[in-house]
């Protein structure tokens, strides 16, 4: 059956395959016959989504981004890709007069630098096959929103943004597509550490017309049409998965 959103035996790097959107990219890419390496801190959890992919031929990197040395090892490790989902993040709620040097470097340590020069290392050993296709998972924050507290992950993420349009630049002679989704309040455990309340997070859900959050799945559907044919002309843009909420 014609299906040009197909991905099938195609290898895929996703980080952040711990849980959230990483986790549902990764199972759904391999529901379509994908073959998948997943990246993660944390052993059990990415054991966990190692073991719910289906099919054969998976590989499950243990790897801080953050760690140079570790990054190295998840590339030497990484075969030629087809695609890679440059998802890891997380973030930090602080007020602008209270930001501290140590949670801005951590916060673009891991949600910029690290993707950034991931995919500059897996360029350089040639790791992205002609044609193939690298998606960022970025944020409507990075883009067009503006909360309180949320300057640290904005900031990180609008560099995303700007990344994404000028590695499209670069790498088209390549054939190598760049492109990221914009998602909006997702449900996932990133704020699980924050200092966000279920009140707080209760009055932002009001706030889109869904009334609810989106769900990890529904992201991941974004960034595999990034990464399948049926998105050969697109480069160097964002897909917004908000729900509608940057409408009001």
């Amino acid at each position: 059956m014609y299906n040009p959103f197909a991905i099938a035996d195609r290898t895929i790097l996703v980080t952040g395959a711990s849980s959230g959107i990483g986790r549902s990219t990764a199972i759904e890419c391999s529901k379509m016959g994908a073959k998948l390496v997943i990246t993660g801190r944390n052993e059990a959890r990415l054991q966990g989504t190692f073991d719910a992919l289906e099919g054969e031929g998976h590989l499950a990197v243990i790897a801080d981004l953050a760690n140079e040395e570790q990054m190295d090892m998840l590339v030497e490790q990484t075969p030629v890709l087809y695609g890679l989902v440059n998802n890891a993040g997380i973030t930090e709620t602080l007020p602008t007069q209270f930001i501290k040097r140590e949670k801005l470097e951590r916060v673009l340590e891991i949600n910029t630098i690290a993707p950034i020069m991931l995919t500059q290392k897996l360029l350089r050993k040639k790791k992205i096959a002609t044609g193939g296709s690298i998606v960022f998972t970025c944020s409507i924050s990075g883009t067009s929103v503006s909360v309180g507290g949320n300057i640290l992950y904005s900031t990180s993420k609008g560099a995303i943004n700007g990344f994404v349009k000028n590695a499209a630049l670069d790498l088209s002679q390549k054939r190598i597509r760049v492109n990221e989704v914009c998602p909006g309040m997702i449900d996932t455990h990133i704020l699980d550490d924050s200092s966000i309340t279920s009140d707080l997070l209760a009055i932002e859900m009001s706030r889109y017309p869904f009334k609810r959050f989106g769900k990890p799945e529904e992201v991941a559907y974004g960034i595999i049409y990034l990464l399948s044919d049926a998105s050969s002309f697109v480069t160097g843009t964002g897909i917004v998965i908000d729900g509608g909420f940057t409408l009001q």
